[in-house]
């Protein structure tokens, strides 16, 4: 045990606490046991070391541990936990939980046994807590975490404290918040930055070998979690990149499922799953005629990739500046609120709101006779009426 403290007091030192991301302050950190979802990159680690750093003591109560450490490759969470609280343990924090076997018993067991010990876990956007055999749902809080929005961006970037709005703010008074943001720093200088290399906090680390990385967290989500988690085929993985790459360049993406299953060469039923999982590990957003009651089945009407990073990753010379715009506005709006496919405008949002997308001239005759209908217009310091700056949906988190 003393070589996990000594890993963890190393980490501790290297964290800064100067940036926070707006989870940090959603999570309710009393509950006795939390989860934290989320896609590889997107800073779960570093939450939960910054958490620790500010907040608990940094003695034999705290232990922050990774469990893809070898260290377990011949020893039991069940019995480092034992241990742990017999030495005064009371704040046990697990990493990358889903690379520990039969981790979800494990949990349920730890969190019956030991009623003095908080335990916080992280762990892949596909975690399965409802489903699995010891069902933490009753006993854990889950939250996801998403990749940076455009306002943590400029908050993180051009030192600023920039505040979250609603949607209803944006859609009733966006005019005086546009003011508000344009006085203390100018968006639109910085949107397009955002949009190709700003939704993963690790650009800061080596600037040039951000796409490599992005490219890193798709494979890895592909050949690893995908056939780990999901069961998909690895021998179907190849062409699962090959449909990325597809969507990548599309104008958006509208699935063929018979076509697109008899080219991968696997049934439609399997192939409807597989564009499922794809959404469930944060690679993809699909697009449903009514996203409530989604199942494994269900057809997606539209396919865009997660973020519009991936777009430039992935088809740095292609990436259609619609289908960019649009990926950022389903990316922003889908974290909070209800996203589906309309067959009016782009998006219907919380089955209320009926948002079209386009450019700075972009008019609103196509939605003209919907109700509750809004522009989101590119290249905008300031909107005017119903038509809103693009940039504005990202200050939402």
């Amino acid at each position: 045990m003393e070589e996990l403290f000594e890993k963890f007091y190393k980490k501790i030192d290297s964290v800064s606490v100067d940036f926070k991301r707006s989870l940090h302050t959603r999570i309710k950190w009393k509950a006795r046991l939390i989860g934290i979802k989320g896609a590889r990159g997107v800073g779960k680690t570093t939450l939960l070391l910054q958490y620790i750093k500010a907040n608990l003591p940094l003695d034999q109560r705290t232990l922050y541990i990774s469990l893809d450490n070898i260290w377990f490759s011949e020893n039991k969470l069940s019995d480092l936990t034992d241990a742990f609280v017999k030495q005064g343990g009371n704040y046990l924090f697990l990493d990358e939980v889903h690379k520990y076997p039969n981790w979800t018993q494990e949990l349920k067991n730890i969190y019956d046994d030991y009623p003095e010990l908080q335990v916080v876990f992280t762990g892949s956007s596909l975690l399965e807590i409802l489903n699995s055999r010891a069902d933490l749902s009753r006993r854990a809080v889950v939250y996801t975490l998403q990749g940076l929005s455009y306002r943590e961006y400029l908050n993180l970037t051009q030192k600023r404290q920039l505040p979250e709005y609603t949607l209803d703010d944006l859609l009733n008074g966006h005019l005086s918040i546009a003011r508000e943001i344009n006085s203390v720093v100018k968006p639109l200088q910085f949107f397009n930055e955002y949009l190709r290399f700003g939704y993963f906090p690790f650009f800061r680390e080596v600037p040039e070998l951000y796409y490599h990385r992005l490219e890193e967290v798709i494979n890895m989500t592909l050949e690893i979690e995908l056939p780990l988690l999901r069961k998909v085929e690895v021998s179907y993985v190849p062409k699962l990149k090959q449909l990325l790459q597809i969507i990548s360049e599309s104008v958006p993406f509208i699935p063929n499922v018979s076509k697109l299953s008899e080219r991968i060469g696997v049934n439609r039923t399997t192939f409807t799953s597989y564009l499922y999982f794809l959404q469930e590990a944060n690679l993809t957003r699909n697009l449903y005629k009514n996203a409530s009651g989604i199942s494994l089945l269900q057809k997606p009407e539209k396919i865009y990739l997660e973020n519009s990073n991936f777009q430039y990753a992935l088809s740095p010379n292609h990436a259609n500046a619609g289908s960019v715009r649009e990926t950022f506005f389903a990316n922003q709006l889908g974290y909070e609120h209800q996203v589906d496919f309309t067959d009016q405008g782009d998006f219907l949002i919380d089955r209320t709101y009926t948002l079209e997308i386009g450019g700075k001239t972009k008019s609103s005759k196509q939605i003209s006779d919907v109700p509750n209908a809004f522009i989101a217009a590119d290249n905008l310091e300031y909107g005017y009426g119903n038509k809103i700056p693009l940039w504005m949906f990202g200050l939402l988190y």
